[in-house]
């Protein structure tokens, strides 16, 4: 193996229909090495049949495993299955329009094991064009989701400084920094300590799933570390803002989110 932990590092995706996910593992492959320590397991939730043909002729590589489900189960639901039943110490927790090489990944995880209190990790997340993705959060309240939502320029302008703290935009760029709430989109896992506290809860489907693991993780003791000295790429797609469908999702997990930890409005 060709990390200092000679043990394997699972890579978790879910994905249903993502064609982005190509690029993902094409750019991922192209970074491997030959004895590669890392497992990429692939949780398919239910996708079109032509989407699973394309799918499946990635399973030529030894390292990619791929679990055919039978019905879209949700995003919880399908990490909770690829990471609950790994036999792996560390795992990412990686959504299929994500960039990232091999070397990255390792030297992530090794950065994790040099924290113990820590149950998870974040990189810096960026777009495409190199510019950063602010998706570290330190509280939630619905205030801050409407202004998010809100299509006016002017009114986010006049409310730009309460954004920048709703979106952690002051973390240091120089040195790690311990967080409450990393992005769902890349998380770098402690596996052990990811089935202490049961994964992910599953009654969300899709959205805040993320927010509520990374509480649950704080109410179990364990920390999490932003690093800013490792980036990965993330093809943000805004699904809620765009599709009502998604949206009404969104507003679901929201309520059952903040039933959960408590409403705070503003």
């Amino acid at each position: 193996m060709n990390n200092k932990l000679n043990q394997p590092i699972l890579i978790s995706i879910v994905t249903a229909n993502s064609d982005k996910i190509f690029r993902t593992l094409d750019n991922f492959i192209s970074t491997v090495k030959d004895e590669t320590a890392i497992k990429i397991r692939i949780f398919d939730n239910n996708s079109l049949p032509e989407y699973k043909s394309r799918l499946k002729e990635y399973v030529t590589y030894p390292y990619i495993e791929i679990y055919f489900h039978d019905e879209n189960s949700g995003f919880g639901y399908g990490h909770n299955h690829n990471l609950l039943n790994s036999d792996c110490h560390y795992g990412i927790i990686c959504n299929p329009d994500i960039l990232v090489d091999e070397e990255t990944v390792t030297a992530l995880v090794l950065l994790l094991k040099e924290h113990p209190e820590c149950a998870m990790l974040a990189p810096k997340i960026l777009n495409e064009d190199g510019t950063t993705q602010h998706l570290i959060r330190e509280r939630l309240a619905v205030f801050d989701y409407v202004l998010r939502f809100v299509p006016f320029k002017w009114v986010k302008k006049s409310f730009d400084k309460r954004l920048a703290v709703f979106e952690c935009r002051g973390l240091p760029t120089d040195v790690d920094s311990y967080v409450r709430m990393i992005s769902g989109s890349f998380m770098v896992a402690d596996i052990d300590k990811f089935k202490e506290i049961r994964g992910f809860d599953e009654r969300f489907f899709m959205y805040f799933e993320d927010n509520d693991l990374c509480l649950s993780f704080e109410k179990a003791g364990y920390k999490l570390l932003y690093t800013p000295f490792y980036a990965v790429v993330h093809f943000y797609g805004k699904g809620a803002h765009r599709n009502a469908k998604l949206f009404r999702v969104f507003l679901t997990s929201m309520m059952k989110f903040f039933n959960k930890w408590g409403w705070r409005f503003f």
